[in-house]
């Protein structure tokens, strides 16, 4: 049985211990209840989704995926073409918004889901991204991603996704060259975040600023409540589970 992550909670001087989680849903496509159950599992503050319902009745998904999961919904889903942020009652949201990238013609819209989010005296921007499969547009997409969080005005955040890239690509390095890559820093659980029996890679992550202290990243395969089973039915990513420490603003 893997060990767990560090438990959410608040230490002495303020600082918060959030465990964030990012997930690509297909759409919820797949086995929404085993989805739930992944999700509840893994005991987040914060979901980062990738591929949320977007088009017809998107909101109502939304909310039966934040109802089944024990969260609530924060920002994005149609509003930012898939990217979503749900968090636990343990976090106020101060700000949330959603930001349309520029298109290329004959590719999917692409956008991103931002909030900035303060548990306890510890504010942490987050940012739910889902890069291009062009590499060019993903790496444009990339420099703006990172202008979007430092506009977003915060000393600590955290940059969850599918970025369609692997870590020796040009735009996986450009945000682990200004970022500290979770799974890099301190790793835990699986790496690679693939379909189990696909080609291995990993091409969702977790990032952290450098005020940010990771406690463990990787793919919660063999948490207590994660089952093989529920992998496989829930989607067609394995999710990524992060810890990490946020000293207080």
């Amino acid at each position: 049985m893997l060990q767990d992550l560090p438990a959410s909670g608040y230490e002495p001087d303020g600082t918060a211990v959030v465990r964030v989680l990012s997930y690509n849903i297909r759409s919820m496509r797949d086995d929404v209840a085993a989805l739930a159950r992944v999700v509840r599992a893994c005991a987040p503050d914060v979901v980062c989704v990738q591929e949320a319902p977007r088009f017809f009745r998107w909101r109502k998904a939304a909310a039966r995926l934040a109802r089944a999961s024990e969260l609530v919904y924060a920002t994005g889903g149609g509003t930012a073409s898939g990217p979503m942020i749900l968090t636990s009652l343990r976090a106020r949201v101060e700000h949330a918004e959603d930001v349309l990238l520029p298109r290329t013609p004959g590719l999917h819209q692409r956008g991103l889901a931002t909030a900035v989010l303060r548990f306890g005296r510890a504010r942490l921007g987050v940012v739910s991204c889902h890069l291009s499969i062009d590499a060019d547009e993903r790496h444009a997409q990339g420099k703006l991603l990172l202008d979007r969080l430092a506009a977003l005005d915060v000393p600590h955040a955290v940059v969850a996704g599918d970025l369609n890239d692997r870590p020796g690509g040009r735009t996986f390095g450009l945000l682990a060259g200004e970022l500290q890559d979770g799974w890099a820093v301190r790793p835990w659980g699986r790496e690679h975040t693939t379909r189990l029996g696909d080609p291995l890679q990993r091409i969702d992550a977790v990032f952290a600023t450098k005020g940010v202290e990771v406690l463990g990243c990787g793919v919660p395969m063999g948490l207590a409540g994660v089952t093989e089973a529920d992998l496989r039915a829930a989607t067609d990513h394995l999710p990524v589970l992060a810890a990490v420490r946020v000293p207080a603003a």
